[in-house]
């Protein structure tokens, strides 16, 4: 089970960390499905202030992401990002417990040891922690 502790840290914008992140469980038959999206919510609400830098022109982000698999309940992910990078967390508490099954199976589609070469010029910088 989680932590709740970041899993994955990705030198990447919030936007492009999800996208690889979304490819890479995508291959494993999953469904990854936006359900919040912080910058979206700020912009119903102009004079709510960055929590990270207390300004209106940052570059903070924070996404939910439900995982699914047919047949199990989702899983939530949290993606929290900012200054280009992202940090990636399972929600796994008393409320809301993680399937340690479909955990397993989106930290092997994010294994770096079955990543295609080709993938990693594009990805500096990213680190697992398993």
């Amino acid at each position: 089970m989680s932590d709740n502790s970041p899993f994955l840290v990705l030198e990447m914008t919030c936007d492009d960390a999800i996208e690889w992140f979304t490819e890479q469980v995508d291959h494993t038959g999953l469904q990854v499905v936006r359900t919040f999206d912080l910058q979206a919510a700020r912009h119903e609400n102009l004079d709510c202030p960055c929590p990270h830098h207390g300004t209106e022109q940052c570059d903070c982000q924070m996404v939910v992401l439900l995982v699914y698999r047919a047949g199990h309940l989702p899983i939530s992910i949290v993606a929290h990002g900012y200054d280009g990078q992202t940090w990636f967390s399972v929600v796994d508490n008393p409320q809301q417990r993680a399937d340690p099954h479909l955990e397993s199976t989106i930290h092997h589609a994010l294994d770096l040891h079955i990543l295609p070469e080709i993938n990693l010029p594009s990805l500096p910088g990213i680190s697992s922690k398993s």
